[in-house]
């Protein structure tokens, strides 16, 4: 008896799960909203400063894209080591995460609760080279001052907020599976057919616009993939077309067609708007 009892109670929270789970989901949302509209105004002021993607959005997919950095930004520890605190810097390190993942239905990054900002190069575990950032179980790492040369385009086809948080997009899924975009994972086995005999070749000595630091390894080949796609994707599409419209499929949406009503595959969750180093010199 006390098993059917058990059974039954384990039964009866799988089936309310979900619904109490998308009503709290739409009850924060709805709370979140209410106090997005009171900074949203700060947070255009910032993002439009400096994220040349963002103001090449439409105006309904802006004010997706800050409602977005904003749930970002609320739902994370920031820590900043050496380096001065300001209000800008949480709201660009999360506008970078959101300018990633704006194509994808999940795209709060869950299992990373700390961002750690530190100032400038900086040398972690046993490796001689200074790093830039890097992404590991403790959280996403940045180094300030290479962030913001990525993001105002002083370093070009490099930009480590967009590296650190590919790398953070895979972990989710791929390793700790604690936030798996199903059209993320779904399309990444088609990248990965296109990607892999690149990176092959790459291996073998080939050139290309990816660079060297793109063969060291695969995890390192995606992520330099992801700067270049935003960073440079005129020429990235025009020297490596498949694997530039495969990034396409894979991210739900083209840089270089922007803000012309393309149609993201995601309609809820809160995503739409209430009205609307050396590279590291290892950069994991």
């Amino acid at each position: 008896m006390e098993i059917v009892i058990v059974s039954s109670l384990v039964a009866a929270v799988l089936l309310l799960h979900r619904p109490f789970s998308a009503l709290y989901l739409q009850l924060y949302v709805r709370r979140q909203t209410r106090k997005f509209v009171a900074n949203e105004t700060f947070y255009h002021s910032v993002v439009s400063r400096h994220i040349r993607y963002y103001n090449r959005l439409n105006l309904e997919d802006q004010r997706k894209f800050l409602f977005r950095t904003y749930l970002f930004r609320k739902s994370r520890r920031f820590h900043y080591i050496e380096v001065n605190e300001s209000a800008e810097m949480p709201i660009l390190i999360s506008a970078v995460a959101v300018q990633l993942t704006f194509g994808l239905e999940k795209f709060m990054f869950n299992y990373f609760n700390d961002i750690f900002v530190l100032k400038d190069d900086y040398h972690y575990g046993f490796y001689s080279r200074p790093f830039m950032g890097h992404v590991d179980q403790t959280g996403i790492y940045l180094s300030w001052d290479n962030f913001m040369r990525g993001i105002l385009g002083q370093t070009p086809n490099c930009n480590v907020g967009l590296h650190e948080m590919g790398h953070a997009l895979a972990y989710v899924t791929f390793i700790t599976e604690t936030e798996e975009d199903k059209h993320f994972k779904k399309e990444f086995k088609n990248y990965s057919k296109v990607a892999r005999p690149i990176f092959t070749s790459m291996q073998a000595g080939t050139k290309n616009l990816l660079g060297d630091y793109a063969a060291c390894n695969y995890h390192e080949f995606w992520a330099v993939c992801v700067e270049t796609f935003f960073e440079n994707p005129v020429r990235f599409k025009h020297e490596l077309g498949d694997l530039y419209e495969s990034m396409v499929r894979l991210l739900n949406q083209d840089p270089l067609h922007l803000g012309v009503g393309r149609t993201t595959i995601i309609k809820k969750n809160g995503t739409a708007a209430p009205v609307k180093s050396e590279r590291s010199e290892m950069v994991h």
